[in-house]
Parts: structure tokens; sequence; C-alpha cells
């Protein structure tokens, strides 16, 4: 069996855009350098959110909608019937999984919430989005605060 070229015209060479997408955004949380990390792949989507360089949980969310009354936003409507949304709330249609790591229960509430959330903001930028988020945490401390839950978040829309 010898090399096998193609053609330009080949319908079987698939181009995929190389290097893939990396942004970087940092801050300081809670007196803790904070660096977050998002780098887009032809079928996934990977998000690092790193304190002391480590990362100690990996999380995955399928953001595609396998069930058609998710994406229906006349069925969405009525968990908010009297008028109040909050746009932070995540969309309960996301399910993460943990792959690797916890540490516990506090630290697998912390990365199911987050997972959730950065799955929601995402969908929320393209509704057709179909890859699946890879999440990999690394706070130094678990700290669920309003405040600090909002800082990273904002920090993670910079990336996204």
């Amino acid at each position: 069996m010898g090399l096998q070229l193609y053609a330009m015209d080949d319908p079987t060479k698939v181009t995929i855009p190389y290097p893939a997408q990396t942004r970087l955004a940092t801050a300081t949380i809670n007196d803790v350098p904070t660096h977050i990390t998002c780098i887009s792949f032809a079928d996934k989507i990977m998000l690092t959110i790193t304190q002391n360089g480590k990362l100690s949980q990996w999380l995955t969310v399928p953001l595609q909608a396998d069930n058609p009354t998710s994406a229906d936003p006349h069925f969405n409507l009525a968990r908010d019937m009297d008028g109040d949304s909050d746009s932070l709330l995540p969309v309960t249609r996301f399910q993460p999984r943990t792959l690797l790591g916890a540490g516990g229960t506090e630290r697998e509430t912390m990365g199911q919430l987050y997972a959730s959330q950065i799955a929601s903001l995402i969908t929320a930028k393209n509704g057709e989005e179909s890859r699946s988020l890879m999440l990999g945490l690394g706070l130094a401390k678990v700290d669920l605060s309003r405040d600090t839950f909002l800082e990273i978040l904002d920090l993670i829309t910079r990336v996204l």
C-alpha cells in the first residue's frame, strides 16, 4: 500500500481550523489570581477555571437539546408566569456529569452549579450550539457566595 493523495476538491477532506481558537482572561478574585481559558474545538468547548495553577475536577455537559420541548420558548415560559425572570438561573435541561475528581459533596455541588450555568451562558449566546462543554475546575476553596459566583461568571463571559 502506498501513500494516497487527495485532490483539493476531494469531498472526503475535512477542514478543521488549526490551531483551535483560544481565549484567556485573568482577574484577582478573593485575593487569588484566577485564570480562565476557553479552547474551541470542532466537537467540544473546553473551559478551565484555575486558581494557584491547579485543576481538581473535570465535568462534561452535552449542549445539544435531545428533548424537543426544551428548545421551545413557549414551553420554557411556563416556569416564569409571574414575570419575574432571573436570567442567572441555569436552564434545567442540562445534566452535568463529573468525569474526574470532586472532593466531597460541597465541591461536587459547586462543580454542577458552575457547569450548568456555563452551559446556559453558551446556549444563550448561540442557541444552535451542539458541541459538548468540558469544564475543568481548580478553585482554591469552595465558595458559593453570590459575589464570588458573579465575579467568576463575569470573567467567563469575557472568553465565551
